[in-house]
């Protein structure tokens, strides 16, 4: 018998390990609220997704944080999950990754606190500011967390949020020690149109003068919100102001190159390795291999449409996928929940057929 034990055993060690393994590559992605206290204005909560590498770390800490929509009511229907393939990105490089939504944005409690006021006057520096401010909370939060290495902390922002970014290094808090601006900017009303111009620009310089930390700034060449003669402005503001930031001019991307950030993270990630190497910045030599996904298209769809499925399937949770049985389909990712994502995936399937469109995926499940 006790033979018969010991060979069950070293048939079992071996997948044992595979497994402990397994869990020790993968990544932990929990929703996170994240208490904040700001002066003048009390104690909220800021809504949060945390992405971070199984284990007890310490890892160091990215903070992603997202832009602002041209329509105000676009705000409260804003969430963290839309960020997460980008957060992903971070955290299989070894970085325990908080995507936060800022004060009047999506879960988050507060008033809407980064207001630039009148288009014709508006003030960047105050939203800069107050927008840097949300971020700073959640490094705070991050810096009491048993897995975090606070003394590496780098701050990600797109659009309103990299402009955030860009301010919260002007003024950094402890362990801060680079800054990631995706398409940064803010006060864009339409296709490169945005307000008072020269007040952004010089928003940047005067931030530039408070700031020592290295910055890496990503735009790309078709951006509508900002284009690249000004966003060389802002550049060339910041930088003859004293701050230190690589310009990478990406090619043209999609219809809006704006939109980047999410739209083609393959076209990112490695000008982002190279800078986060170059600051001793990289905790992984290799990024953590995630799982390849099974899910199969529904059968209603053409190869032509199937070769878009993909899209989906790497798409962020609360998502649904919708199809007509003449092919027609669309889908909705990122909702503040999976009913919401079932009603946007029938409405964007909708306008692509007259016949009946039903739900055939949810999450990354089908739909019988």
């Amino acid at each position: 018998m006790r033979v018969m034990i010991l060979r069950l055993l070293a048939l079992l060690l071996p997948l044992l390990w595979m497994a402990a393994t397994a869990r020790a590559d993968g990544l932990i992605q929990t929703p996170t609220p994240v208490p904040a206290s700001f002066d003048g204005g009390g104690s909220v909560t800021l809504e949060g997704l945390l992405i971070r590498p199984n284990g007890p770390g310490p890892f160091p800490v990215a903070i992603v944080t997202h832009g602002a929509p041209r329509d105000p009511a676009d705000r409260p229907g804003m969430t963290p999950l839309r960020l997460a393939p980008q957060a992903r990105e971070f955290a299989r490089r070894g970085w325990a990754t908080l995507v936060v939504m800022r004060r009047g944005y999506g879960g988050s409690g507060g008033p809407y606190a980064e207001s630039s006021g009148a288009c014709n006057n508006p003030d960047y520096i105050q939203a800069g500011e107050r927008s840097a401010e949300d971020i700073r909370q959640a490094i705070r939060f991050m810096a009491r967390q048993p897995f975090a290495d606070a003394s590496r902390v780098i701050s990600v922002g797109v659009s309103a949020g990299g402009l955030a970014s860009v301010a919260l290094a002007a003024n950094p808090p402890p362990g801060l020690r680079a800054v990631i601006s995706f398409a940064g900017g803010r006060g864009s009303r339409g296709d490169d149109d945005v307000c008072t111009a020269d007040r952004l620009v010089a928003a940047f310089g005067n931030f530039g003068r408070g700031s020592r930390l290295p910055n890496l700034w990503i735009y790309a060449e078709n951006d509508l919100f900002f284009g690249p003669a000004l966003a060389r402005r802002f550049h060339e503001a910041f930088t003859k102001s004293g701050g230190r930031a690589e310009y990478a001019r990406m090619p043209a991307n999609g219809k809006d190159g704006h939109f980047l950030f999410s739209a083609d993270i393959a076209a990112w990630t490695p000008v982002v390795d190279r800078f986060l190497a170059e600051q001793k910045l990289a905790p992984r030599s290799a990024p953590i291999a995630l799982p390849v996904s099974a899910l199969a298209p529904p059968s209603e769809l053409s190869e032509r449409n199937r070769a878009s499925f993909k899209d989906y399937v790497a798409a962020p949770d609360n998502k649904a996928f919708a199809v007509s049985p003449d092919g027609a389909f669309g889908w909705k990712s990122g909702r503040r929940d999976e009913a919401e994502a079932r009603q946007g995936a029938l409405e964007n399937c909708g306008k692509h057929t007259q016949k009946t469109c039903r739900i055939a995926i949810v999450n990354d499940t089908p739909v019988r």
